[in-house]
């Protein structure tokens, strides 16, 4: 192979008459750690089968900004998904880390309570007038489901309906019980119910962004029993208003608590919810991912008589009461304030945007951005998007980004950088279009996987 594609980290000599795979150190790590960690991550959007298998550099030494050097040193520009859009200041952000060693200095841990943690409820309640209490936890998955318990609290009644991603829980997950074909278009197609109790079959019912009638049917279907109602406020989609007023009347109307999940939308739009921006007012919001810059926090907000029925069942755990997530996320409040973050990431995003959307045409590509100015969605709409989804993600790693089809734009993408992966971009795109008629040549090892699957 020639020395630009021994960048990918693989490469292929003579040996013994055979051919032998030598490996990078993530690589071989990697190989490693399937063996002894079912499906080889913690998480599924950190598969390396996920963006390029056998060739994707898999762990990172240390990450700065927007760059990031793996085990063996190379070094990489992430124009890709940002630790999944939860370090939104870039990482290692000075401001926040050295807020954050202070504290822990103190002690991360102790028998008393952090005082962060009032101050932090303090501040999410200020920039939300609507809200009057505040509980914390670690990620997004069980932030939403703490709010998923005290809603039903709350209402007394245990169906839910519900509209896009909301984590990995019994709850979430029971929906495909009913419909194996139920999340398909919320989260990944043919997730399996195995281990989720078949007793929660017609818990938990979907329904479709813009599609309100689809919502009535389900409180038609459910005879009264709907008790919470929880959806994405915007995703892939603009936003529709009128679609959340009359989501909100239907809350309103049968007794349910709506709970606005903003894990990803939240501080991308404006400091706090997306929903502020349109005076629609949920019951619950949830919050996650950008709030804490890297540190694990998540936050559940809501009207206080409701958020009040917390204290009629059983929400705890250890580590919800550390102290670095909420100093953390106080920190990265108050560097968005400073800086005017959210203004940033969205100008940035619709620049980006803008320039690849006149390569696509340009090269003639049935290719278009989507989703929220500041996380880019690249939807591929051609014939092949899987293939050459791999062949982009693949070339742009030769010239040194990790890249793929979605971009959490973060305040580390300086100008300088994104106009060179444009231009990289661009040359990319122009290989594939050249190419379209038989880009299998292209490929230098698999397919990149679109989903949940078993990996040994």
């Amino acid at each position: 192979m020639i020395l630009s594609e021994m960048l990918a980290r693989v490469f292929i000599i003579q040996q013994n008459g055979k051919k032998e795979e030598l490996m990078g150190k993530s690589q071989k790590l990697y190989k490693k750690a399937k063996k002894i960690i079912p499906g080889g991550t913690q998480l599924l959007s950190k598969r390396p089968e996920m963006f390029l298998p056998n060739l994707w550099p898999a762990y990172y030494e240390k990450a700065k900004g927007c760059e990031v050097w793996d085990l063996d040193g190379k070094h990489y520009y992430d124009m890709g998904i940002m630790g999944i859009g939860t370090s939104v200041l870039g990482y290692a952000n000075p401001t926040i880390n050295k807020a954050v060693k202070k504290a822990i200095d103190k002690s991360n841990m102790c028998t008393l309570n952090a005082p962060e943690e009032v101050e932090l409820a303090e501040k999410l309640i200020e920039l939300h007038p609507w809200a009057g209490m505040a509980r914390f936890a670690k990620s997004g998955g069980e932030s939403n489901t703490i709010a998923i318990r005290i809603a039903r609290a709350y209402s007394g009644k245990d169906k839910i309906a519900f509209c896009g991603y909301h984590g990995w829980h019994d709850w979430y997950l029971s929906s495909n019980l009913n419909d194996a074909s139920n999340l398909d278009n919320m989260l990944l197609p043919g997730l399996s119910t195995k281990g989720v109790p078949k007793s929660l079959k017609n818990t938990a019912m979907p329904f479709m962004y813009k599609d309100i009638e689809q919502l009535k049917k389900i409180v038609k279907n459910t005879k009264g029993e709907l008790g919470v109602i929880i959806m994405e406020v915007q995703k892939y989609k603009e936003v529709d208003l009128e679609f959340l007023r009359e989501v909100r009347k239907i809350a309103t109307k049968i007794g349910a608590v709506l709970i606005f999940d903003e894990i990803s939308s939240g501080f991308r739009f404006n400091i706090g919810g997306q929903h502020l921006l349109y005076d629609i007012v949920p019951d619950i919001a949830v919050f996650g991912k950008a709030l804490g810059n890297g540190f694990p926090i998540g936050a559940v907000i809501g009207k206080k008589e409701v958020m009040q029925a917390a204290q009629d069942t059983f929400i705890s755990s250890s580590y919800w009461t550390e102290r670095s997530g909420c100093v953390a996320a106080i920190e990265t409040i108050k560097f968005f304030e400073k800086h005017d973050v959210a203004e940033y990431t969205m100008k940035m995003g619709k620049y980006i945007g803008k320039e690849l959307n006149k390569i696509f045409k340009k090269y003639n590509l049935d290719i278009e951005i989507a989703g929220i100015p500041s996380i880019v969605s690249i939807a591929i709409k051609e014939k092949e998007l899987m293939l050459i989804k791999t062949i982009f993600i693949q070339e742009m790693l030769k010239r040194g980004y990790l890249a793929s089809t979605v971009i959490y734009i973060s305040y580390a993408h300086k100008k300088k950088i994104v106009d060179k992966y444009l231009r990289d971009a661009k040359e990319v795109f122009k290989l594939i279009s050249k190419n379209k008629k038989n880009l299998k040549k292209l490929l230098d090892k698999e397919i990149c996987h679109s989903g949940f699957q078993r990996l040994n």
